[in-house]
């Protein structure tokens, strides 16, 4: 990894020695024509190892493999735990008794860099269960765990059985470093088969051929060193190939990094700011100078100029209608850039009124609205870099290099997304409409406050009637309660009004929509 390190991050790559010298035993690959020869290879050497009395841990590079091999023992009833994705919540234990003498464990991946498989296995996990052990309760774990672990010292240490290569040598390696920890002794081999997946692709026809005229009988395997180096070529070849997709993902990722630094700090520039408005001004103006610049070109002829596009244009963005033609006809002089100044200073003014009405509660809204709009946009141009990013290899059939069509387009899009920005943050804020209480709104208001008042009122009466109640005698009561239902009922002061009538407020709306309207 350390070329890549250096290639991709700029980092230099420093190797750390072993605290104690590894003494594991890394044998040979063993390599069978068929995979159900490779398996009763593995099967036989369990037996033999287990027999011995070491642990053994059998490593798989899928579920499904482990599956098959578990089978296998099942078939020999041979005692033995499978640790991968489906038994993750057993793991813990499984890796605690993995290393007792004659365990036999299948396990992916799962059990490769960081797991430390005691030799013997872990006496805490016998003490755990125990409900305040005594010492010599203790001692005498630890005793039994001395000889198991001495045992298993005697027999080699654990044995690392690989049923397969993986694409990475780093698998591999982190495999074979679970046996010979800390100077302790290990043995390790992988088996491998003609029809594994790394062979069957990658290996050259020369290896098979010559595999195959060497005349092998069934279960038979060799270990040759040309074997050996083909093989380490696939994984070669499947490494690089990894890192050229790791590379390219991060020059693209790159282009997009870019463009999320650019966002973010915009982000945290409004989040901090408690007064955008120097910032509003500049993008008004920027969407000024853009629509004035499509509809009279730079150093054109006034014939070119689209005087009424640009009114109409003025109108959409900003909400306001400006007499434009009538200023050119007024001022032969008045050309683009002091249009551009007479423009902005003119809709300066008109925000200003209207900021102004609502008061320093505007600033805020200026805030929360740009917050708003930067969001939306960015995530809806996340969604369309990943979607140019799924199609943009099909440039390459063009003869085009698809890395940079993609940081163009990226560009284009991301050019895009700022202009839009300005144009909609400009836009809602012209839009926003101050609405001024009215007659309409004032007598709504009376009659709820006092609608709320006559219920306050009524509710009194009802619970002073009923304390009263409370204290008398019985016949009290009933005569106070009788006193309740002779209370004068509700009177209105005016006809009722129908939902679908005319407001009485003379608003001229109906009922239901006006004083009447359910909120």
């Amino acid at each position: 990894e350390a070329f890549e390190f250096s290639q991709i991050y700029g980092l230099d790559v420093v190797v750390i020695p072993t605290n104690v010298q590894m003494v594991r035993n890394d044998a040979n690959d063993l390599i069978f024509l068929s995979m159900e020869e490779k398996f009763e290879a593995i099967l036989n050497d369990i037996i033999e190892i287990r027999d011995k009395g070491a642990p053994v841990l059998v490593g798989t590079a899928s579920i499904d493999t482990s599956e098959i091999l578990s089978n296998y023992l099942n078939k020999k009833k041979i005692s033995h735990e499978v640790l991968n994705a489906k038994f993750h919540a057993k793991e813990a234990e499984i890796i605690a008794q993995a290393g007792r003498p004659g365990a036999v464990t299948i396990a992916t991946n799962m059990a490769g860099r960081g797991t430390d498989i005691v030799l013997g296995g872990k006496w805490e996990t016998e003490v755990d269960p125990l409900r305040n052990p005594s010492q010599e309760k203790i001692d005498e774990i630890k005793t039994q765990w001395q000889k198991r672990h001495e045992q298993v010292l005697a027999a080699g240490g654990l044995h690392i059985i690989g049923t397969e290569r993986h694409e990475s040598r780093r698998i591999d390696n982190q495999l074979r470093g679970r046996a010979g920890r800390q100077g302790d002794p290990g043995y390790s081999r992988f088996y491998l088969s003609m029809e594994d997946n790394l062979l069957r692709i990658f290996a050259s026809e020369g290896v098979k051929n010559f595999m195959r005229k060497l005349g092998m009988e069934h279960g038979e395997a060799i270990e040759h060193g040309m074997v050996t180096r083909s093989i380490e070529k696939a994984q070669r070849k499947v490494e690089g190939r990894n890192f050229d997709i790791r590379k390219q993902l991060l020059e693209y990722d790159n282009v997009a990094n870019d463009q999320r630094t650019i966002i973010y700090r915009q982000r945290n520039e409004l989040m901090a700011s408690n007064d955008i408005s120097d910032l509003l001004k500049g993008m008004r103006e920027e969407v000024v100078a853009g629509l004035v610049d499509d509809h009279i070109p730079p150093q054109s002829v006034p014939e070119q100029w689209d005087i009424p596009a640009l009114e109409a244009a003025v109108k959409n963005e900003f909400n306001t209608s400006q007499p434009i033609q009538k200023w050119l006809d007024d001022d032969d002089q008045l050309y683009e850039d002091q249009l551009k100044l007479k423009l902005v200073g003119i809709l300066e003014r008109e925000y200003e009124l209207k900021a102004s009405a609502v008061g320093e509660n505007m600033r805020l809204f200026e805030k929360q609205i740009s917050l708003q709009i930067l969001d939306g946009l960015w995530k809806d141009h996340l969604a369309i870099m990943d979607h140019l990013r799924q199609g943009i290899f099909l440039r390459s059939y063009g003869g085009k290099n698809p890395r940079q069509e993609y940081k163009r387009e990226a560009f284009n899009l991301f050019t895009e997304l700022l202009d839009n920005l300005q144009r909609e943050a400009v836009k809602v804020l012209s839009h926003v409409q101050i609405r001024q209480e009215d007659a309409v709104d004032a007598i709504e208001r009376k009659r709820r406050e006092e609608a709320a008042k006559e219920r306050v009122n009524y509710q009194h009466q009802e619970v002073s009637a009923l304390s009263g109640s409370a204290a008398a005698g019985e016949n009290q009561r009933v005569e106070d309660s009788q006193q309740i239902k002779r209370l004068s009922p509700f009177v209105r002061d005016v006809a009722k009004v129908g939902r679908n009538d005319p407001c009485p407020c003379g608003s001229g709306k109906k009922y239901k929509l006006c004083c009447g309207k359910i909120n």
